[in-house]
């Protein structure tokens, strides 16, 4: 009897995923469903048999990370991708007829890369929800988002998809449309690497003559001192101002 290699067991793995995915696949009506089957990328099998007929593509709850074989669906209008492994690698390929699309719960951090590829290849684009990833900054993302982030964020992918009508969660209204066309070519974030940050070392800090309001006799020893606002306001006899009166000025 031969000996199984290691590659034999990944095609047999493989191929039992995707033959289990084919197993607990759904199609009616032009939708297509393969929720919660733990497969990495689309099935070979389902790609072959349904490509042509379906117009919405449900693979929620999966693991995938890659969208290989989207491109064949020539007539998908529908993709709902929410609670996968998608990152800001993944390639979403030209598909003139798609016009909604959900992304909510997966790993994509760079918006302007994802918007992007939305804006070149989905030019029917109207429908898009971004929820729980880091690229939507909300508190589903994190806990230090607050609302002025994430308006910031909705003006500027309603500025850069000119054609979309409903974003994450609410439709998007004729007042933000104004808004984003005002605004929204400045709400880009810019993200800084923590390595191109260069601070000043103390001793070229000092070399460089730059400025304290400290004295010179006492800049080089030790200082100890505080700032603070006082919220007492003395009135009486011996306040400041009755220092300078004289008796004989009254």
């Amino acid at each position: 009897m031969a000996d199984t290699t290691e590659d034999d067991k990944i095609s047999t793995i493989a191929g039992f995923s995707e033959q289990t995915a084919e197993n607990h696949s759904y199609f009616t009506d032009g939708q297509l469903s393969c929720v919660g089957q733990d497969i990495e990328q689309i099935p070979q099998s389902l790609i072959d048999d349904y490509c042509k007929v379906t117009q919405r593509l449900d693979l929620s709850y999966n693991r995938l990370f890659s969208l290989q074989g989207l491109e064949d669906f020539e007539n998908l209008q529908e993709l709902i991708l929410d609670n996968n492994e998608l990152t800001d690698d993944m390639n979403i390929p030209p598909l003139k007829q798609l016009h909604t699309v959900t992304l909510n719960k997966n790993k994509i951090n760079n918006l302007d890369a994802l918007l992007d590829k939305l804006q070149n290849n989905l030019p029917d684009l109207r429908y898009l929800s971004l929820l729980g990833n880091t690229a939507c900054p909300n508190q589903l993302s994190s806990s230090e988002k607050d609302d002025d982030d994430y308006r910031r964020y909705r003006y500027y992918v309603i500025y850069r998809l000119s054609k979309l009508k409903f974003l994450d969660s609410s439709p998007i209204k004729k007042s933000e449309v104004e808004e984003a066309l005002r605004v929204g070519p400045y709400m880009k974030t810019i993200k800084v690497n923590e390595n191109q940050i260069v601070c000043p070392s103390s001793e070229s800090s000092s070399s460089s003559g730059s400025f304290t309001p400290l004295p010179s006799t006492s800049r080089d020893g030790d200082h100890k001192g505080t700032y603070g606002k006082s919220k007492y306001i003395y009135y009486g006899r011996h306040s400041e101002g009755n220092r300078f009166i004289r008796n004989n000025d009254l």
